[in-house]
């Protein structure tokens, strides 16, 4: 595979081969996916699936987690239920994690990722031990299985994800970084914060956002990539200066024929940002 390829996220529903069909058609290579659903993931229905990937000529290389009763309706309800943070559902959700790295590795997608949740930024305290040991847990499964684990960037500082991967301790675990989510939660500039985070950046999402009037408690708005505050050429080259190759994974959350219009001025433009950071 070419250093930064193009890819695009894509979820497995009943428009998957929509979704397929507009990565083929547009010669995007690579993809960051979700998981089949449970009664998906038999033998034959993953190979189904796999197949269906090497048609359309994608790779997949970062295969994400996604939990029952995570919301993101407003920044409150994701502190509440989003990732491996909620202490209700944290036990379950590392089992579903575990599953999902399973799958991953039967399909022989090299990452899993998930978001963590908001990661407590008082390190001494028990519950911050508890998420540590969590995702210490999720990791030493995802290297039995010979992958990594991505964190998504967000809902926590930088200065808070540095801190917790040096208490995680773990040489599988890096970032996926997504300088939109950043804007959106309020927590960041996400130029600086590549800078900051460097190689240990091993995937990221092409996002872009505006942020909010009141960042931290009210949501940013995610825009189509070139529209909002990341700066993507800014966010290329400082991608460049700490030396990343992976893919360029395109990710706009909305769904339907703006999504697919989205995407497309999405992959023009990140070809030609490309083409003037790396001459690629």
């Amino acid at each position: 595979m070419q250093d930064h390829p193009l890819g695009l996220f894509i979820i497995p529903d009943e428009h998957l081969h929509e979704r397929l069909a507009t990565a083929s058609r547009l010669g995007i290579p690579t993809a960051h996916i979700l998981p089949p659903d449970r009664h998906s993931r038999s033998a034959e229905g993953l190979r189904s699936f796999k197949q269906a990937l090497q048609d359309a000529g994608v790779e997949p290389t970062v295969m994400f987690c996604g939990f029952e009763g995570e919301s993101y309706e407003t920044i409150p309800i994701v502190r509440e239920t989003v990732g491996l943070v909620p202490r209700e559902t944290r036990s379950a959700r590392l089992e579903k994690a575990k599953r999902i790295s399973d799958v991953a590795a039967a399909l022989e997608v090299p990452v899993t990722a998930l978001h963590v949740g908001f990661i407590p930024d008082a390190y001494d305290t028990r519950e911050y031990g508890e998420i540590v040991e969590t995702v210490g847990a999720l990791a030493d499964h995802c290297a039995a299985n010979d992958q990594w684990l991505h964190l998504e960037t967000g809902q926590e500082t930088v200065e808070t994800l540095l801190h917790f991967l040096e208490d995680l301790g773990r040489p599988n675990v890096a970032v996926n970084f997504d300088p939109a989510n950043m804007i959106l939660y309020g927590t960041g500039d996400p130029i600086e914060a590549v800078r900051q985070i460097g190689d240990l950046i091993r995937s990221v999402h092409c996002k872009d956002a505006t942020w909010s009037s009141k960042p931290r408690v009210e949501w940013g708005e995610e825009v189509p990539l070139g529209e909002g505050d990341v700066g993507m050429e800014n966010f290329l080259r400082a991608l460049k200066d700490v030396g990343y190759v992976g893919p360029l994974t395109i990710e706009r959350e909305i769904v339907g024929e703006q999504q697919l219009r989205d995407i497309e001025k999405g992959v023009q433009l990140l070809r030609e940002l490309r083409t003037n950071v790396w001459g690629e």
